[in-house]
């Protein structure tokens, strides 16, 4: 396989993997804007569109509209939506009186989830109720989008998650906060954060707008099983990180902000069961020696499948996709292991993709993953074995080999 060694961070001309929308909240398994521009600064045209059915946190489609791109995104998660609307505005002067409208807020606001004890102490839930509610009742179309991650990053900081992990999760650190914030005068603290994250958010915009972003043509959808979903129109770049082997519990680590945003639980459970690998796939040949290679290894009967439920699933969907995918396909995705051993995605991808000679390998990147804020313990909880965390991640770049 031809491979070459590269720092993407060192790449493109966005200043920072912090810079900006980029990261103004944290999301599981993130693209780094780094990755997409440097696809779009070697391989595309003018003119062209992009594409990426996993979108995340909608990096790729920040990262296209700073190069004039047309884009689709879409993805499982409904905070896609949200987050991408923020790409969308113009940042103001901040509204001086703003947290004080939110404090005269006579209306409540709280979710239909009866599991909101558990995370919230009655305390700040009355707080939380009264910013929630402006949100929702009060706000204009701008003030909503400005308000967002604010409050998504107050709600999750005054309640039991831990804010500094892509889990939804208990942990020590966050009880021993909460213990502290209710000794505490909480209620100022939870207005002076939100100061704070406001003039952060402002920040971010700015330094977003810097970057010039364009106005283009832009498609965004969310909820999107991609095991289901067809292109209805043409894109010229397939560009994409499908969820990593073993990853768990991508809507529940977002819940409590789903939840807040008024999403119920009937239709968040619904999202769950759709989430590759944890979901019945319907068999497919697939096209690698290595896939194979490393099967014959997995002896567990749950871990095998999760291992063949995986590569059906992700397989089937690019190759569906790739079918109204014009000139190149990029896909981003790491060595995740199964009991020890570590399984090279994306070589049985690049070897599935090619067999049938519509797709041709022009190369692969290995991107060395210099910073890690995804969640780390001891031990891995789905294995019982020492947590270890992947060095590399690899771009396979396909070209089309007649185009369409």
């Amino acid at each position: 396989m031809n491979t070459k060694e590269i720092l993407f961070r060192k790449t493109s001309a966005i200043p920072s993997t912090n810079f900006g929308v980029f990261s103004l909240y944290k999301y599981p398994a993130k693209f780094i804007p780094q990755v997409p521009a440097f696809v779009i600064e070697n391989y595309a045209k003018k003119g062209m569109k992009v594409f990426d059915p996993f979108a995340g946190s909608a990096a790729v489609g920040y990262t296209a509209r700073v190069y004039g791109l047309n884009y689709e995104l879409w993805d499982l998660n409904p905070l896609l939506e949200h987050l991408h609307a923020l790409c969308e505005i113009q940042p103001k002067p901040l509204d001086k009186s703003l947290t004080h409208k939110i404090k005269a807020h006579p209306q409540e606001f709280l979710p239909s989830w009866k599991n909101l004890s558990y995370w919230h102490p009655e305390e700040f839930m009355v707080l939380l109720s009264k910013a929630w509610s402006f949100y929702h009742y009060s706000a204009d179309e701008y003030t909503k989008r400005f308000l967002l991650v604010p409050l998504l990053k107050l709600t999750k900081y005054f309640s039991y998650a831990d804010e500094k992990l892509h889990k939804l999760y208990r942990s020590k650190h966050a009880k021993e906060k909460i213990k502290r914030l209710l000794k505490e005068d909480y209620q100022g603290q939870f207005w002076c954060m939100l100061e704070r994250e406001l003039q952060k958010t402002l920040q971010k915009l700015s330094e977003y707008q810097s970057l010039k972003p364009q106005k283009v043509n832009s498609t965004v959808k969310s909820g999107v099983d991609v095991m289901e979903e067809n292109l209805k129109e043409y894109a010229n770049i397939l560009i994409t990180s499908p969820p990593y082997l073993q990853a768990q519990e991508y809507i529940r680590s977002t819940k409590l902000e789903l939840f807040w945003l008024g999403y119920t639980e009937d239709f968040i459970q619904s999202l769950s069961k759709k989430e590759i690998p944890y979901r019945d796939v319907p068999a497919i040949e697939v096209l690698s020696e290595t896939y194979y290679a490393y099967r014959k290894a997995i002896e567990e009967k749950h871990l095998l499948k999760l291992y063949d439920n995986y590569f059906f699933a992700v397989l089937s969907t690019l190759e569906r996709l790739s079918q109204k995918v014009s000139d190149y396909m990029f896909v981003f995705v790491g060595p995740a292991k199964i009991r020890g051993q570590e399984i090279p995605i994306h070589e049985v991808i690049c070897q599935h993709l090619t067999a049938k000679g519509e797709w041709v390998h022009e190369r692969t990147y290995a991107d060395r993953i210099v910073s890690r804020v995804m969640f780390r313990a001891k031990e891995n909880p789905a294995t019982g074995l020492e947590d270890q965390r992947m060095e590399r991640e690899y771009l396979v770049v396909l070209r089309r080999k007649q185009k369409l």
